[in-house]
């Protein structure tokens, strides 16, 4: 497809200018009022080198610049130039690069030949896995798959925290008051009522802190009883864990957790004292970071057992050493800034110079609309939503929604597990990630407003119209030679700049590690489709119009499809 930046540039590229092709192109603008054009050419810069006044530079470069096919017209204002693109040429250029690449317009090959991880979700085993893990879940994938468009070989792990001294305390938990019966009937739910009252018997017997971090010490070093109990906890959470996974559409690479690394540990410990960097304090192991103002990072407790700093530079160092990652992306909630703060600083002062390709993408946290701050949920207290029901819910309303409706000719149960759970990603996906949001069942599953529902039903009103038309006699597939003439209406070369922009929309996304700017332009071209749709009439009788008009009406639908895709979530024919 013209790269409309490059045309303009080769057009204006001349000795007089002393300007290399990409300076040019680095200059050119977008204008804010579309009456001063589509793409604009600043000359202030050249007037002390040329010796004339922008204004007579702008009038040059605009009479020699017209003659290309793509420009409708190119014209001087003050110390710009303005370039406007011609509307049927520009909509056959991005009609037939849709038609060309289909499911893979939007990808492009800048990462070729380079390997990027990603590690997100990483719920805790033997824990609820509740709605606050929803982000870092949602925006993970869709980094995943941002960077997989733009031609990253990505790797998605799941760093699941299954070490701990809280896995001291669950095992604690199940000798004194569990039973393999009710373990059996509903694991999470049953191991989440162990931990509450290991933590309820604790305030009136702290004894069992100590059991406790005993039990923990035990496991590390690998004693065949508590091991046992432990592989017992993470198996079943991990099958409770994947039937989430699946209502998500959601898959990992490598499911290695803390405990991967456990046997890893002592190399870096040894390393960190070799190198002057361990102190102690209290008994425990620490590097001090006062003079960086990041504190003590501690290393081992004083019992000897492990902490998350340690147990993430064993993981980061194996990650470097087995995959060679360009990136390595942790996305984790705001709340840690300062442990990866301080486990980077290690790093650095061990002197890994790779420590800044490691990058954290911090996100906001989510409350509920009643008030209830997520963040204030409690594992120790018993107090979770799990994100199983808040799907579970979502798949309901939406299916009770589509009854009250009288959707015709919609598999409902297919169907509103797509606009469901599609809602639930859209509404976390939708929001700048660093931001706190509050969760709104009535947002969420609002068809008309900028929502998931409401970008899926235009996916679904482009089918209805594709389908109406081969009802009608149209060859839909082979739609022949496309008169874009037809295409020149405001709203559909609004339509067609916004899917004209979406390749690089997408490498835009994935740089500032930002799914929003998806979902955001998705919204805009939902809703640019739906004025075209309601100021255009579609299928009318003469063949050449309906064709034209047909050929972007399927360019939209790919494209909702493709943006859709790449946030993970599913684009119903039918709503």
């Amino acid at each position: 497809m013209v790269d409309f930046k490059e045309l303009i540039a080769d057009s204006i590229l001349s000795e007089e200018l002393g300007l290399t092709k990409e300076e040019i192109m680095n200059m050119i603008e977008i204008p804010a009022d579309e009456k001063m054009g589509d793409y604009a050419f600043p000359c202030f810069r050249l007037a002390k080198a040329l010796r004339k006044a922008p204004q007579l530079i702008a009038a040059d470069i605009a009479a020699k610049a017209g003659d290309a096919e793509a420009f409708a017209k190119v014209e001087n204002v003050n110390a710009y130039v303005n370039f406007f693109i011609d509307r049927a040429f520009f909509a056959g250029e991005v009609i037939d690069e849709v038609e060309r690449r289909g499911a893979d317009y939007g990808k492009s090959d800048g990462g070729a030949g380079r390997k990027v991880i990603v590690e997100y979700s990483s719920p805790n085993i033997a824990k609820p896995f509740h709605i606050g893990h929803i982000r870092s879940t949602v925006i993970g994938n869709a980094l995943y798959k941002l960077y997989d468009a733009v031609g990253f070989d990505v790797v998605r792990i799941n760093h699941l925290g299954d070490y701990g001294t809280q896995f001291g305390k669950m095992i604690v938990a199940y000798r004194k008051w569990g039973s393999e019966e009710e373990l059996a009937k509903e694991p999470i739910k049953a191991l989440l009522g162990y931990y509450t009252k290991f933590h309820e018997e604790a305030k009136e017997h702290p004894e069992l802190e100590d059991e406790a971090r005993e039990t923990f010490v035990k496991l590390e070093a690998g004693e065949p009883a508590e091991l046992e109990l432990w592989e017992k906890f993470r198996t079943l959470s991990l099958e409770e864990f994947t039937r989430v996974y699946d209502m998500l559409g959601i898959t990992f690479d490598s499911y290695a957790g803390e405990s991967f690394y456990s046997d890893k540990m002592p190399r870096f410990i040894q390393e960190l004292k070799d190198k002057g960097l361990l102190i102690e304090s209290q008994g425990a192991q620490i590097v001090d970071l006062e003079p960086y103002g990041l504190g003590a990072a501690m290393i081992t407790k004083s019992d000897g057992s492990s902490l998350y700093v340690t147990r993430d530079i064993a993981a980061a160092v194996y990650r470097k050493e087995h995959y060679d990652f360009y990136k390595c992306i942790y996305v984790v909630a705001s709340q840690q800034n300062l442990h990866f703060k301080q486990w980077k600083k290690v790093l650095q002062l061990m002197g890994y110079e790779w420590e800044k390709d490691c990058i954290h993408v911090p996100f906001g946290l989510v409350s509920l609309s009643d008030g209830d701050d997520i963040k204030m949920m409690s594992t120790r207290e018993g107090r979770v939503v799990f994100l199983e029901d808040v799907l579970n819910t979502a798949v309901a309303k939406t299916a009770e929604i589509m009854r009250d409706k009288d959707a015709q000719g919609v598999d409902i149960e297919e169907v509103s597990k797509e606009v469901g759970i599609g809602a639930v990603i859209f509404q976390e996906l939708s929001n700048n990630k660093i931001k706190d949001y509050v969760f709104s069942w009535d947002k969420v599953l609002n068809f008309d407003g900028e929502t998931g529902p409401y970008v899926q039903y235009t996916h679904a009103r482009a089918s209805s119209v594709l389908r109406r038309a081969q009802d009608a006699g149209a060859d839909v597939e082979n739609l022949g030679s496309i008169d874009t003439a037809y295409l020149g209406s405001d709203s559909a070369y609004t339509l067609a700049k916004l899917i004209y922009r979406v390749p690089e929309v997408v490498i835009e996304a994935a740089e500032k590690y930002e799914p929003s700017i998806v979902t955001r332009h998705l919204v805009d071209i939902a809703q640019s489709f739906n004025k075209f749709y309601h100021d255009e009439h579609i299928l009318v009788d003469d063949e050449a119009e309906r064709n034209a008009k047909l050929a972007l009406v399927k360019a939209s639908k790919t494209v909702i499809a493709n943006c859709l895709g790449l946030l993970g979530i599913a684009a119903p024919e039918r709503m």
